[in-house]
């Protein structure tokens, strides 16, 4: 299904129109099942206002490229992490001025030390957070102590 994968390459999220669905690991699978073109995606978490939005979007995409029968179907388990956004997407995050996670979703990082954040615009590691929440709730809003410009961090989760 190179086909749909490429459309789906091309669906952007809604809430950070620089990375894809693809890049955000939102799509988990894609098979057909009775003539239907199955898609499964998991939403970064459960309350995610842009859900229906990107549903919307992906059916939108895959019927305007010909595929006329389609479904998707969310799962929430396993629940998203941010280990699952690409490696492009990551650096998609980072040109776009939001920094992206650093280190993994492990369940030892609730524990750990706050992880160093690095400035998206300067590369600076001398950053402090300001609030832990940003623009969304996935996101932690810091700013750079040698640049002066606060900036979305995407929170490891």
């Amino acid at each position: 299904m190179p086909l749909a994968h490429s459309v789906l390459a091309n669906v952007m999220d809604p809430e950070v129109p620089v990375v894809s669905v693809v890049d955000l690991g939102i799509v988990r699978g894609l098979s057909w099942r009775e003539g239907h073109l199955h898609v499964l995606i998991t939403p970064t978490y459960s309350g995610c206002p842009a859900t229906e939005v990107i549903e919307t979007s992906i059916r939108d995409a895959l019927v305007q490229s010909g595929f006329v029968s389609t479904q998707v179907e969310q799962r929430l388990d396993p629940a998203w992490t941010t280990d699952w956004i690409t490696d492009e997407g990551r650096e998609k995050l980072k040109a776009y001025g939001i920094s992206p996670p650093v280190g993994s979703a492990d369940k030892r990082s609730l524990t750990a030390e706050k992880p160093v954040v690095l400035c998206p615009i300067c590369d600076s590691k001398n950053t402090l957070q300001i609030s832990e929440f940003g623009s969304t709730a996935c996101k932690a809003l810091y700013r750079c102590n040698d640049c002066l410009e606060p900036f979305d961090y995407f929170k490891c989760i």
